[in-house]
């Protein structure tokens, strides 16, 4: 069947993938959002359902006060005789963790801490050896992909940390991952940077210490000299063979918001490339070392993507997510109705305000919520960062209701277009499409139009990190706010390739 990307959509980086009991099980960076790790099934590697998160306690991760991009970096997903593995990196607090689980369904772990710095762990299970890769600084000082072997019971360092491998000479090099197949050890790497120059690079051995040979071809698959082209950014993947026996490249991308403006708003989201190998031993991604939007995979399914989401349809615990650890005092989450009570932390700080968000998925989309409010501030926000984000919201203005518009884009505060009330609720609607956010309130069974803001504010370019657009619910104050009547939905036949 022939499938398009992104194969998940929104705010999902560094996608990690491994195969287990028939399925696939993939894992992506959360940074300052909570739960963490968003964990993900599938029966094809093209339609994924997210079950749930694997850190799902404030004992597995650090995030208090953390900024936004902080936090949870680049986690590695691996299985090992009935045991799930989830290794990642609290860029915050510098450490190396992993945790695990003999249940994909059920609890993860407490963490085991690994002594080895750098950045994007990753496991290798090789026989009855296990070795523990990043990128960073060994024990002797040298920087690059670094690697020792690891007692997988304890966190137990068995060797030495050791540089392997320099990458192919592009700079920040990251996202290691070493594969045993066949008479060879591939050396999987990205490199220039999470941005418009990234690449997929690698390497292969005979043994897991090298010495490494580069591909001669490296990149083996990257999109920065391919212009114009909506997909950019392609790189930080995980090599999967599927259980036809044909292999893959899950890796993060991201879309320009149009062809000729280089923004992202989305986040960077999953892509699927094929590989394939040739009878030298070295493989190809893609048509031309390069991600395209289609595909073609063995299969007789459709691919499927999430709309119409509501509250019915979603899950507290599984599609939403808190900034840093929520304080679950202030949220009632029902099948129909969402109560939240606001705090004195606002969406301006980098802390826990009263926030519950979904991801944007995509570029056009409907939103609509109800809100009532009793006292202070409640509504919905377009929210990149602290520093960024779009709010349409609810307030009481002594002894009458309001609604307003309010933009931050780094220290500019702008409340636009002030609008009062006949009553204490009202629905409060944002329509989206690639270039513009369009904000508007019902009140009183009357539309009335609030304003608009470009994309292109809340994207990556401008709000910086590796984040993307969440659609949040919030309160502020010492109010409670009930939310009914949730409906996001988005357009997939509209796009921008």
């Amino acid at each position: 069947m022939i499938y398009n990307n992104p194969v998940v959509s929104g705010f999902y980086p560094d996608p990690s993938v491994c195969a287990a009991n028939g399925k696939f099980y993939m894992v992506c960076s959360s940074f300052q959002y909570f739960p963490g790790v968003p964990l993900f099934e599938s029966d094809n590697l093209v339609n994924w359902k997210q079950i749930g998160h694997v850190l799902t306690r404030p004992s597995q991760v650090y995030l208090e006060k953390i900024n936004s991009s902080g936090g949870v970096f680049a986690p590695t997903i691996r299985y090992n005789n009935g045991r799930f593995y989830m290794v990642t990196t609290n860029d915050t607090t510098h450490e190396n963790f992993y945790v695990y689980t003999d249940d994909i369904y059920g609890e993860w772990s407490e963490p085991v801490r690994v002594d080895q710095g750098g950045i994007d762990p990753s496991l290798l299970f090789d026989g009855d050896k296990v070795y523990f890769l990043s990128n960073g600084t060994d024990d002797y000082g040298e920087g690059g992909v670094t690697q020792c072997e690891l007692d997988i019971e304890t966190g137990r360092k068995l060797t030495p940390s050791k540089c392997i491998w320099h990458g192919s000479g592009r700079r920040f090099l990251e996202s290691p991952h070493m594969y045993h197949i066949g008479d060879y050890y591939y050396l999987m790497a990205a490199e220039g940077g999470t941005e418009y120059g990234h690449m997929i690079t690698y390497a292969r051995a005979k043994n897991p210490w090298g010495p490494f040979d580069n591909y001669p071809l490296n990149p083996v698959l990257t999109n920065k000299n391919k212009a114009p082209y909506i997909i950019q950014g392609i790189g930080h993947g995980d090599l999967i063979q599927d259980y036809n026996g044909n292999y893959h490249i899950a890796c993060l991308g991201f879309r320009q918001i149009h062809l000729w403006k280089a923004y992202h708003n989305l986040g960077r989201e999953v892509f699927l490339v094929p590989v394939s190998f040739s009878c030298d031993g070295w493989f190809r991604a893609g048509n031309d070392g390069t991600a395209e939007y289609s595909y073609e995979i063995e299969g007789d399914f459709e691919q499927i993507r999430p709309n119409n989401l509501t509250f019915a349809n979603t899950d507290s615990s599984v599609e939403w997510a808190y900034l840093r650890h929520p304080h679950m005092e202030n949220y009632e989450l029902g099948s129909d109705a969402y109560i939240l009570r606001g705090s004195n932390i606002s969406l301006d700080e980098a802390d826990s305000p009263t926030f519950i968000a979904l991801r944007q998925r995509w570029f056009y989309m409907d939103l609509s919520v109800d809100v009532k409010i009793d006292e202070d501030t409640a509504g919905v926000t377009v929210y990149a960062s602290e520093s960024e984000h779009y709010d349409l919201y609810i307030q009481k203005a002594g002894d009458y209701y309001v609604a307003a518009l309010k933009f931050s884009v780094g220290p500019a505060k702008h409340v636009q277009n002030i609008v009062v009330l006949n009553d204490c609720e009202a629905t409060l609607k944002i329509k989206a499409d690639n270039m513009d956010y369009h904000f508007s309130i019902v009140d009183g069974g009357e539309e009335k139009y609030i304003g608009s803001a470009p994309t292109k504010y809340v994207s990556t370019e401008v709000a910086e990190g590796f984040t993307g657009v969440m659609l949040g619910l919030y309160a502020e104050g010492a109010g409670e706010a009930r939310f009914t009547n949730l409906s996001a939905s988005y357009d997939y036949d509209k796009n921008n390739y």
